[in-house]
């Protein structure tokens, strides 16, 4: 889960605690859910088997499924029971060989000459008492694994003790599952020296983390619908995909949104049959059963999803995963909102082209440590927003496993990145009109990472508006094709880089067929261009120029269909097609002409330019409203 894990009271101190390391009356905040505290002090499994590792100064390895709060409990349980002892956590995804510890030449103090010696990760030197956790150990490469070895048997890693430099406690997490993992710890030396438990959602305190995060609601309900869930719908509902699909609820948002896009595809709720084949899908019943549980609306899609997903991404500093087909505008959007949103350009990593170790490295200090140097463009102190393009499409294999930091504990190599707003991935799905795509796999523990999935339209990014104000009449020609001339499937075939290529080469005088995408063998998308032809040879058209141009014959027309039907007839329906299809820069313009011809329309269409429309057309049907009424009293409507 990506919030830290909230504190039960304890009356009490850690009886057996180590010297300096006092236990501490945890802190307790009353909540809807919970408003009294417990007066049995920590109860969680994985709370008590952290007292006890650290106690008698063993080593402890914990496995359990991704998602039920395993860091997380350490993020919060360490400085609150423990105040003068840090947490040190070690994403092991992220370790190369020689992250740890390195020999590096030095100048020797005595003697002046250049000497050998071990440096050891900067981390591991906190100045202070302090708890290892090695994250997502088995996620570490093989010479990685060796190396964590020593700690683990030991607390040493080369020639520096752990315990000297202030170590009082050593874990390893991990989910077991080679699903997730790819390895699996085998070695009887290592293991021989840990304490190992395996926990499951009901042994880390994540509901209290919840009703901190969600003070004001009662969860008590949610609970108990997740309790009544079978075990597998409850491993697929993961306690950080309930908080995803908690803070969706919290934002007027569908709650399906919170669920993962596992390899393109949407996490279905769906029980297991007897056979092991896909039962009952129950995920509208699970999330609907949520909503009701806090008092929320699970909508079934919001006006103009994409530009409030990152808005409120960068409100609430969320990571959220955008999926959609090349070249509707997923990048580009994204940038426009966190220019918006923040004043200044998004940092922008392209995965094709990026490794983590192009982000940060390892370097030696004069005062003999590594230090983790990180990419200028993550330290700058600047509101900034993280955009991950071709997400699914990395340079190297383990990249996922990688980013598996960022995304989910907002640090590269255990170092906070300074005010980080949001981060945003964006990647093809694994198909699109029926062609594959070649794109990586992911895994459950990797997609659950992000608040929100979304699976994005081309009608979902408004690009039509940019293209307008940027080739002006060319590309209302262009557009008033595409959304008129061709059916459903020769949309998706027009990408909105397709449009644009089409604009600028009918601009240079060219043919518009290499304008479509090429599909080999001299065969290009299939969707014919002679209408499109048409129109910008200036062949007869009706759109709202043409309206405009002839304004008192369409009153006309309009005033007649409205007597002949009450529904009206072909000509109405012209208008209604020619209204819904305009942009609002084409509407405002014509702002007079559509308050005009707006009485003669049927009222269930006029209400169609207000329900589910975005804020922009909202504001100017209203406007156009109101213009139509001062028309009506002046006599001129």
């Amino acid at each position: 889960m990506a919030a830290a894990e909230p504190s039960r009271v304890d009356p009490t101190t850690t009886p057996n605690a180590r010297p300096g390391q006092g236990g501490k009356p945890r802190r307790w905040k009353a909540t809807a859910t919970y408003p009294d505290p417990p007066q049995d002090g920590p109860t969680a499994k994985l709370e008590k088997f952290i007292d006890a590792m650290i106690a008698t100064g063993q080593t402890g390895q914990i496995f359990g499924e991704h998602g039920i709060g395993k860091t997380s409990t350490f993020v919060s349980y360490i400085p609150q029971r423990f105040p003068d002892t840090v947490l040190v956590v070690l994403p092991a995804a992220n370790l190369a060989p020689d992250d740890l510890l390195i020999n590096a030449p030095v100048r020797d103090d005595r003697s002046g000459e250049l000497v050998l010696r071990q440096l050891i990760m900067r981390q591991l030197v906190p100045g202070r008492p302090f708890v290892l956790l090695i994250d997502d150990s088995l996620q570490a490469g093989t010479t990685v694994q060796s190396q964590l070895m020593q700690i683990a048997c030991d607390w040493t890693l080369g020639e520096h003790d752990l315990r000297e430099l202030g170590c009082v406690g050593v874990f390893l997490t991990d989910n077991e599952s080679l699903a997730e993992t790819g390895v699996r710890r085998s070695d009887l030396a290592i293991l021989d020296r840990m304490v190992t438990i395996r926990l499951t959602a009901n042994d880390t305190a994540w509901r209290l983390a919840l009703a901190e995060r969600y003070p004001d609601w009662d969860l008590r309900e949610v609970f108990r619908l997740w309790a009544a869930l079978s075990p597998h719908l409850r491993h697929l509902l993961s306690p950080r995909t309930l908080q995803h699909v908690l803070d969706c609820a919290r934002a007027g948002f569908p709650l399906v949104w919170g669920l993962p896009l596992h390899n393109g595809r949407r996490l279905a709720l769906t029980e297991q049959g007897t056979n092991g084949e896909p039962g009952r899908d129950r995920t509208r019943e699970v999330l609907d059963g949520i909503a009701a549980a806090v008092g929320a609306s699970n909508p079934a899609t919001v006006p103009d999803p994409v530009r409030r997903i990152l808005r409120a991404a960068m409100t609430h500093r969320w990571a959220v995963l955008l999926q959609g087909p090349p070249g509707c505008g997923k990048t580009e959007i994204t940038k426009q909102i966190a220019r918006e949103e923040t004043g200044r350009e998004p940092v922008y990593f392209s995965l094709p082209v990026t490794n983590v170790e192009d982000l940060c490295v390892p370097v030696p200090t004069p005062d003999g440590a590594l230090e983790a140097m990180l990419a200028r463009s993550l330290l700058s102190p600047e509101p900034k927003v993280l955009i991950w393009d071709e997400y699914n499409r990395p340079k190297d294999k383990a990249t996922f496993a990688k980013l598996m930091e960022i995304t989910q504990e907002w640090t590269l190599a255990g170092r906070p990145l300074p005010n980080l707003r949001a981060q945003v991935a964006l990647q093809n799905p694994p198909y699109h009109l029926g062609r594959k795509m070649l794109v990586a796999s992911n895994n459950v523990a990797q997609a659950s990472r992000f608040t929100i999935s979304y699976e994005v339209q081309p009608e979902d990014i408004p690009a039509n508006e940019w293209l307008i104000s940027t080739y002006g009449e060319t590309a209302e020609t262009v557009l008033e094709w595409w959304k008129n001339d061709i059916d459903d499937e020769g949309r998706n075939w027009i990408t909105k880089r397709t449009l644009e290529r089409l604009i600028k080469l009918h601009r240079a005088d060219m043919p518009l067929e290499p304008a479509l995408i090429y599909l080999g063998d001299g065969e290009y998308a299939p969707v014919p261009l002679s209408a499109l032809e048409a129109r910008l040879a200036d062949r007869p058209r009706i759109g709202l120029a043409e309206l405009a141009d002839d304004c008192p014959s369409w009153e006309a027309r309009l005033s007649a269909a409205a007597e002949t039907a009450e529904e009206g007839t072909n000509d109405t329906d012209l208008v209604h097609q020619v209204f819904s299809n305009a942009e609002v820069s084409q509407l405002e313009r014509h702002l007079d002409v559509v308050a005009r011809l707006l009485p003669y329309l049927p009222p269930k269409l006029r209400a169609t330019y207000l329900v589910g429309q975005t804020p922009e057309r909202q504001r100017f049907w209203i406007a156009a409203l109101a213009r139509m009424a001062e028309l009506s009293a002046s006599g001129r409507g």
